[in-house]
């Protein structure tokens, strides 16, 4: 494991306690049928015991939301109740402004159906996902910084009085949509800053497996300068074990065991909070571009595509 002198700013973003380790997990498998409780549990089980190495007891949701429902709570809240896990949650927003109605609509029913049990257990609240990045391009569909801002009102609002007032509130997205000056109006509103940062995406730069220490902490310190004194999560990054290359980048299991030993290891060195993308990307079926760290199949049975000891 090498630590860059680019890392340098990132230090400040780090503690004397131990950073929180996760992985993101999506609402649905694959083949797009949801998940249930008894899927998202063995799923955190998983984490919490994966071979060579240890503390990845955390999980990112992208919706309060049960897949296939209108705003009933997602089943991983009883998952990570029975589990111990920790949550980062999230409330999609983009799409319409039914999306954080019916966010809200299943976060207040969460805290009210289970309490403490759930609240006790949340690290943070993420309003939004990349809605700024979509936003910016002409065939994706997002939410500028005004609706945003309004929407982390609403979530604020709508937590004000219960367990989970006082949890930081933050928004996760692109580091180049942070650069926007239009958008750092929205870095005012926020507790905490979700970095997604990706060298295998970054086509137009140098962005070979060589390339990707370069490539992630230059996102990830650019973000943290701007950030206005605000702690800075690595909220999603991995590398593909699979699909196809992208500029210099080479999606194999060999260059994600170099970006998995290069940059999850030094994150967790350095105790700055980071989710993961992914523990398993394939379930019912084969994804095109595969950032797992395990192929498909049984997650206790099937063994990871690579050595995970840093």
């Amino acid at each position: 494991m090498r630590f860059s002198t680019l890392a340098g700013l990132a230090a400040v973003a780090g503690s004397a306690s131990a950073a929180i380790q996760g992985f993101n997990t999506g609402a649905f498998f694959l083949d797009q049928s949801a998940k249930k409780q008894v899927d998202f549990a063995y799923e955190f089980r998983r984490a919490q015991n994966l071979p060579n190495t240890s503390g990845w007891t955390s999980t990112r949701l992208y919706t309060m939301i049960q897949w296939g429902t209108a705003s009933d709570v997602i089943e991983a809240i009883p998952a990570a109740i029975e589990t111990k896990t920790s949550l980062l949650l999230g409330l999609w927003t983009s799409g319409s402004s039914q999306a954080i109605t019916n966010e809200i609509t299943a976060l207040k029913a969460a805290i009210n159906t289970y309490g403490t049990a759930f609240t006790d257990l949340v690290v943070g609240i993420s309003v939004g996902s990349e809605d700024l990045y979509r936003d910016s391009k002409p065939d994706e569909i997002g939410i500028g910084p005004a609706t945003l801002i309004d929407y982390i009102s609403q979530v604020r609002n709508a937590i004000a009085g219960t367990p989970l007032e006082g949890k930081p509130v933050g928004h996760v997205d692109t580091y180049d949509s942070f650069l926007n000056g239009t958008n750092s109006a929205v870095i005012d509103a926020i507790d905490w800053l979700g970095f997604d940062g990706y060298p295998y995406w970054e086509s137009n730069n140098a962005n070979s497996i060589g390339d990707a220490h370069e490539r992630f902490w230059e996102g990830y310190n650019k973000t943290l300068a701007l950030s206005k004194g605000k702690p800075v999560w690595v909220t999603e990054t991995g590398w593909p074990v699979s699909g196809p290359t992208q500029n210099q980048a080479v999606a194999n299991a060999e260059n994600a065991q170099i970006y998995w030993q290069d940059i999850a290891c030094n994150l967790v060195a350095q105790n700055i909070n980071i989710f993961w993308y992914t523990l398993q990307e394939s379930q019912m079926g084969q994804a095109a571009i595969d950032f797992g760290l395990f192929p498909a199949g049984d997650l206790f049975q099937v063994e990871p595509y690579f050595n995970l000891a840093c």
